[in-house]
Order: structure tokens, then C-alpha cells, then sequence
């Protein structure tokens, strides 16, 4: 399987950003590994593992957790939602993650996200700009906004946003099931 993956997927790219919009002024939590970056990356919790009450906790994608459910903020997102139901495949953790204009994040792995190994990590980005620049394996990878992405992400992979806007993306972490299967090979 390739390690990029545009999925035959597209979401309206204004009902996203009005979602977005609603979310402002909530808390966004700074990402937990700081020497993966510098500058601002930080992350909105949408659907967390069960019973995560702790701010910490609720950013954490756990891969050892068994149970998810959705958290309090996607009750006001009536987009996002729609968006994770054209998901028919067991969703576990999803976020919104931020990266701010001139932050970057350093080339780093994932070792538990390959769709080979049974979890897949998709993106869909909800603003960018051009001088967003996502490597994964040396390549540059453009992610136009409301596409959706599989990504391996247990492969070496960086981001810098040399822009003057932030980067946010819809990050949902699902199981790999024989839909998500059909997607990856439906995809280019």
C-alpha cells in the first residue's frame, strides 16, 4: 500500500470552516510532545477515549485504548459530525489540530498508524496555504482543503508552515475495515 493516499472523499470546505469558526474560542490544548516542535501546534478534542476527563487525556490518541465516545464540543459541530458519519469504518480518537503561521513540526513517526498493522490516520485539512510544506518520506505532500488523506504516518514525516495563516486539520484516527480497505484502493 502507498504511503500517501488522496481517499475518493470531499467535504465542503465552507461548512467545515463555519464548524471551525464555532470552536474559536475554545480551549486548544498545546500538543503534548514538545520537542516534536516549535512554535504552536495544538489540538481541539472531539471524540476522546471513554471517560476522559483530564485535558491531557482528551488529546491523547491512546493505542492501547479500547472504547472512544464523543466529546462535548462535536455536539456543536453539526458538519463535523456529517463528516465522521461518511466514515464507515470504527473511529477512535479524533482532533482538530492547529498548527500556527510560522510553527513547524520536526520530522518525527508515529510507529502505531499503518494501515498495514490495522490503523490508518486520515486528514482533512480545513484551512492551509500554499506555503504549507508536509513531508512524508522525503516528498512533499499538498493536501487541498476538504480532501481527505490516508497518510503512514509510522513513516518519517514534518511539517512547516511558512505561511502567514495557521493550518488546521480534521485528524481522525479509525481501524482499518474492509470499507476503509475499498477507500484506499479507490483513492490515488
Amino acid at each position: 500500500m502507498p504511503p500517501v493516499i488522496r481517499l475518493p472523499l470531499a467535504f465542503d470546505v465552507a461548512r467545515l470552516r463555519a464548524d471551525l469558526d464555532r470552536l474559536r474560542a475554545s480551549d486548544w490544548a498545546a500538543h503534548m510532545v514538545k520537542q516534536n516542535y516549535r512554535g504552536d501546534w495544538d489540538v481541539l478534542p472531539l471524540r476522546i477515549v471513554k471517560g476522559a476527563t483530564h485535558p491531557v487525556m482528551m488529546i491523547y490518541a491512546d493505542p492501547t485504548a479500547a472504547a472512544f465516545e464523543d466529546g462535548p464540543l462535536l455536539a456543536t459541530t453539526p458538519y463535523l459530525r456529517e463528516v465522521l458519519a461518511a466514515f464507515a469504518c470504527p473511529l477512535q480518537t479524533v482532533r482538530l489540530m492547529r498548527l500556527s503561521a510560522g510553527s513547524a513540526i520536526k520530522e518525527h513517526r508515529d510507529h502505531d498508524l499503518d494501515a498495514a498493522q490495522g490503523m490508518a490516520r486520515i486528514h482533512v485539512p480545513i484551512t492551509t496555504n500554499d506555503a504549507v510544506d508536509f513531508r512524508l518520506n522525503g516528498t512533499r505532500v499538498v493536501m487541498p482543503e476538504g480532501s481527505a488523506w490516508y497518510l503512514r504516518l509510522a513513516d518519517p514525516h514534518s511539517v512547516v508552515n511558512a505561511g502567514d495563516t495557521d493550518r488546521v486539520h480534521l485528524v481522525i484516527d479509525c481501524e482499518v475495515n474492509d470499507w476503509l480497505r475499498d477507500q484506499l484502493r479507490a483513492g490515488s
